[in-house]
Order: structure tokens, then C-alpha cells, then sequence
């Protein structure tokens, strides 16, 4: 009997029935509660309920190793050489820790994500229809990221104060100190948790997709440029909008359950997963 997919999940876990079932390479598979082992050289996924999936690791770009995962030393050693990567993410992927990739994997759209952000013609071109995103009916040629970028901050800083009269929300600006998440007013504290949500699902689409999250093209001087310049693209609605829309009705007490499951509906409302390979196809192919 097949296992209908929980729909209140943004990544569905694999299970007989939701293996990809096609040629071409599959970005990622999400594993979690379970055990990746070598049988007879293939690579077999045993669930917490002793379920056993055997895994395509031909046709996959990446695993993504949710929480109660173990893997051994030989299942890494034949996706190694399968050109399969792993991450090591929280539940969904609301969390990003770490990545390890093969020596021979694939460099076809890092070399071209390298190519673009070395040549400043190009680099721009890039920066450029990013912004167009948010900036739909403006006039951005001939202007420069640094003048883009203020337009942007500018266009954010109307929509916090937009989002707070909407909401009835008391705002006095955007606020986060590292260390000190708890010093942070309620609207502050779900914009920072949703905004690490966002990056850690983006840095996993990124790594599966065979890009790095450290070569951008508008953000500089940061770990992730990459990530950060695709999170400005779906932050209005996943983050911004949340934030002021739940301030209200957490009356003081922040709840990061709640969050979690907001944030989640609104990507699975929004099919963020699909749209970050799109988006990163439409911003990055054809650039001249």
C-alpha cells in the first residue's frame, strides 16, 4: 500500500513511492530517522520502521541528511564516486551545517557561476535582473549594483513600515545583534529565524545544484554572497510578511514551533524549491 505524502512537510521524505522515477539527474532526496548502508555495492536507505529503499545514487546530485541519520564509511565511498554529495541539514532543511563533495563532481555550473562573477560586465548583468525582480517597472540600465542597492534598501525599509501599519505592529527598525537573539523585539526575532530558514534551504538547493554559495554577484564580504542574493528574491512573502503577520498573535512570547510551521506552509504555498532552480537558471543562463 503506497504512502500518501505529507503535504505539511516542504521536503517529502523518501519513501518506495517518492524515489524519482526519471533519467536525467535529480537535484536532491531528503533522509531522515535512518540508516544508509552498502549491499552488494548499491546504496540502501533503512528507515526508523525497517523500510528498505534502494537509492539511484546514479541519478542524484545530492542527499540531504536530515536528523536520527547515520551513513557508513563504505556508502560515502561508492557516492563519492557516483558524484553524489551530502549535506547535513535540520528537519526540512530549516537548518544548513554542512556539505561534502566529491573531488569529481561536477564543475559544469560552478565554472560558468565563476565566469559570470569574474567579468564585471556580466557580473552586473546578473546583479541586475536580480533587482529587476523587485523593480519590475523600473529603468535600471547603466546603473550600478551600488545604486541598485540603494534603491532596494530604500524599497525595504517602506515595506517593514508598510508591513507594520498593515498589521497594527509597533516597528523602531530593523534590529539583530548576534549572540543576543532574545534581546530582539518579536517581529526581529521571527525575521532573523525565518531569515536562517530561507538561507539554510537555499544553501542546500545551491550545494545540490552544483553552485557555490560563496561566488555572488551583489552581496561581498559575507560566507554565503550567493545565498543572500537569491534570498532577496522570496523574502517579502517568507520572511517580511510572516514576521509582522505573527507579531501580534505571539502577544510577547516568542514561539519557534509556530514559526517553523508558518515559515514551512508559506514555502510549500510558494513551491520555493522549484522556483530556486528556475530562478537560478533565469538569472545565470544567457547573460552576454
Amino acid at each position: 500500500m503506497s504512502e500518501e505524502p505529507d503535504i505539511t512537510r516542504l521536503i517529502i521524505k523518501v519513501t518506495r513511492d517518492t524515489l524519482p522515477q526519471i533519467k536525467d539527474k535529480y537535484p536532491f532526496i531528503y533522509l531522515e530517522r535512518g540508516r544508509l548502508e552498502i549491499d552488494d555495492s548499491s546504496v540502501k536507505w533503512i528507515d526508523c520502521d525497517g523500510n528498505v529503499v534502494r537509492l539511484p545514487i546514479a541519478t542524484l546530485n545530492c542527499l540531504l541528511l536530515g536528523p536520527g541519520t547515520t551513513v557508513t564509511h563504505e556508502a560515502v565511498k561508492v557516492m563519492a564516486v557516483a558524484n553524489c554529495s551530502l549535506c547535513w541539514v535540520g528537519e526540512d532543511s530549516l537548518f544548513f551545517y554542512a556539505a561534502g563533495q566529491s573531488p569529481t563532481s561536477n564543475t559544469r555550473n560552478l565554472k560558468k557561476q565563476m565566469l559570470l562573477a569574474t567579468d564585471k560586465k556580466k557580473s552586473v548583468e546578473v546583479a541586475r535582473r536580480m533587482f529587476a525582480r523587485r523593480f519590475p517597472t523600473a529603468d535600471l540600465k547603466g546603473k550600478t549594483v551600488q545604486e541598485m542597492q540603494g534603491m532596494e534598501g530604500f524599497r525595504v525599509r517602506e515595506s517593514y513600515e508598510q508591513k507594520a501599519k498593515d498589521y497594527g505592529v509597533g516597528w523602531k527598525g530593523r534590529k539583530y545583534t548576534p549572540g543576543k537573539f532574545e534581546m530582539g523585539s518579536i517581529t526581529n526575532q521571527v525575521l532573523t529565524s525565518s531569515n536562517a530558514a530561507l538561507y539554510a534551504i537555499i544553501s542546500s538547493a545551491v550545494h545540490s545544484l552544483g553552485y557555490s554559495p560563496h561566488i555572488g554577484f551583489i552581496h561581498s564580504g559575507s560566507p554565503l554572497p550567493f545565498v543572500y542574493d537569491l534570498a532577496d528574491l522570496y523574502k517579502e512573502t517568507l520572511c517580511i510578511d510572516l514576521a509582522f503577520s505573527l507579531t501580534l498573535d505571539m502577544a510577547g512570547d516568542y514561539n519557534r514551533h509556530r514559526v517553523a510551521n508558518e515559515f514551512r506552509k508559506r514555502a510549500i504555498e510558494t513551491d520555493l524549491l522549484v522556483n530556486i532552480s528556475k530562478d537560478i537558471e533565469e538569472m545565470l543562463v544567457g547573460v552576454r
